[in-house]
């Protein structure tokens, strides 16, 4: 049971040519791993299911615009009632155009 176990260094020479041959090996796999496939594309014809989510993240962006600037719009105009007393828009008077502090 005196085996000798010689191990051996390999050199850049080998490990050159053994990179070289793994490279030409996967180029020649290449060509029949990537072989044709008989399905035909997607036809744009109906809606994806895709659209159909944006189109709904638009509309409800669209809903949330007009909630802002139907709030911003209501602001304003209940701001200018509490200084001046009357609307300068379509509202109608509901203050009367009093106000707690004292005017500079």
């Amino acid at each position: 049971m005196s085996a000798i176990i010689k191990s051996e260094t390999i050199s850049r020479r080998k490990a050159l040519s053994l990179m070289g041959l793994a490279a030409a090996f996967g180029l020649a796999a290449a060509p029949a791993v990537l072989t044709v496939s008989d399905a035909e594309a997607q036809t744009a014809a109906a809606p994806t299911a895709g659209m159909e989510r944006r189109a709904a993240r638009h509309q409800r962006r669209q809903e949330r615009r007009m909630a802002r600037t139907e709030r911003r719009t209501g602001r304003h105009e209940r701001r200018e009632v509490r200084r001046t007393g009357t609307t300068t828009g379509t509202g109608t008077t509901t203050g009367t155009g009093t106000t707690t502090g004292a005017a500079k």
